[in-house]
């Protein structure tokens, strides 16, 4: 098979000042921050679903995207033919990681036997270029949401012939992700939410996930899959409300279920946007749950009111992620994956690399700043101090559980009126921040 990318060679980390747009100019994956190599840090992965299958469309116009080994089918053969396109990308790239839907890489048949020899037929490929190139798979996920039985929902259905369909699809995706040596598996709802509470039993459909959700990690133990399970939040689109909105009500769920030992979270930035977060604030809410497992990385446009899936480029954003992963002391499982596309007016081939390269430097710089952040202390100390009344006396005795309400007003009415706070300082903290940036 001719080279789908012609003329481009493996990427390579040229430094700062290169004015080449096919190099790297901050993201060195030998470089060691921290003790550990930005490869090993950020464990970046390529999407199948945005950047081998989308066309670039829009709900206003049909695909943009010029894809030359694509004949636009939906056989086998053209699916065999996209994974030889997509490797030899992701090893010009040298990206390690990758990740997929079921429907992504194989085509969905007449019916479900038909959908598994599909997914067989291409998972060999997938086996053959994996050995090849040492390219892994983050994860795999199934597609829950595209074909029309799922327009209620797949485990939140109110029809149960769809339920068991979707277990049955699910089944396979992660005997899948198992033989391709997977290091996770996502639940990813799509639809698992409603349009109007006027047609929803809100308790039976999040009971059934919960249901569906064990089920899997029965399998899971069953087969001997290893690999991390998460859930990814996402609050809208296409459904008004999804029952993952956001992480706190992931970890509500999770917790009310018996499941939080069992799955981690997989956070996004556009999600995060949409649930009227910040990327940071979805972090730090899974990281102090002991939950955070692995991050998509995209941005989104802030003047739309949708997931628009957008490579990330603000160095802000990436520093803010990047410190609350050092923090915690770096990803044990999973890894940076790009869940991102290219603008529909970015639709020639090379803008692929383009686009990922922006990703994975933004990224680098990211973890550079966050690291050199960390290393001055400034703002550790900042944060430290201004909770020391919880270190000695009265605030060590509430932490350690030995305060209670009699103690802590006998406590008051011996202090007397209690003492002028101290300042956030909201200001000198942002403009210690920048001058890192």
């Amino acid at each position: 098979m001719a080279e789908a990318f012609p003329g481009i060679k493996r990427i390579a980390y040229e430094g700062p000042k290169s004015k080449n747009p096919l190099a790297f100019k901050h993201y060195n994956p030998d470089e060691v921050v921290e003790g550990k190599k930005m490869r090993d840090h950020m464990r970046f992965s390529v999407v199948y679903w945005h950047t081998f299958r989308n066309p670039l469309s829009d709900p206003f116009g049909v695909g943009t995207a010029i894809r030359p080994w694509d004949d636009g089918g939906n056989s086998v053969e053209n699916a065999r033919r996209r994974v030889r396109v997509a490797f030899e990308f992701m090893e010009k790239l040298g990206a390690p990681f990758y990740a997929f839907h079921d429907r992504d890489v194989a085509p969905e048949g007449a019916t479900l036997a038909e959908s598994h020899r599909n997914l067989d037929a291409v998972v060999g490929v997938l086996k053959e270029e994996q050995r090849r190139t040492g390219i892994g798979l983050l994860w795999g996920t199934a597609c829950l949401f595209a074909h029309p039985r799922y327009a209620h929902g797949a485990a939140t259905s109110c029809n149960a012939d769809v339920f068991a369909y979707a277990a049955a699809q699910v089944k396979k995706a992660i005997e899948v992700t198992h033989e391709l040596g997977g290091d996770g598996y996502v639940f990813w709802g799509g639809r698992e939410g409603y349009s109007t509470l006027l047609n929803t039993d809100m308790r039976r459909e999040l009971d059934h996930l919960a249901r569906f959700l064990h089920m899997a990690v029965d399998y899971r133990k069953k087969i001997g899959f290893r690999g991390q399970f998460y859930i990814e939040p996402k609050p809208k689109e296409p459904t008004k409300h999804q029952y993952d909105s956001d992480a706190a009500a992931c970890l509500n769920f999770l917790r009310e279920h018996g499941l939080m030992g069992h799955l981690k979270l997989n956070i996004e930035t556009n999600h995060a946007t949409l649930a009227g977060h910040t990327m940071q604030h979805e972090l730090e809410t899974a990281i102090a749950a002991g939950a955070l497992g692995s991050i998509d990385a995209n941005t989104g446009d802030t003047l739309i009111g949708w997931d628009t899936d957008q490579f990330p480029t603000d160095v802000y954003l990436t520093t803010q992620v990047m410190l609350s992963i050092l923090n915690m002391g770096g990803l044990t499982t999973g890894g940076v994956n790009f869940d991102a596309k290219v603008r529909r007016e970015s639709f020639e081939p090379v803008d692929l690399f383009h686009a990922h390269i922006g990703g994975m430097d933004a990224f680098a710089r990211g973890l550079k700043i966050a690291a050199a952040i960390r290393a001055d202390g400034r703002l550790a100390e900042f944060v430290k101090g201004r909770y020391r009344s919880w270190d000695t006396g009265v605030g060590k005795e509430v932490e350690s559980g030995s305060a209670s309400f009699e103690s802590l007003e006998e406590y008051v009415m011996a202090k007397g009126e209690i003492a002028a706070n101290e300042s956030g300082r909201q200001e000198f903290l942002e403009n210690l921040i920048n001058e890192f940036i």
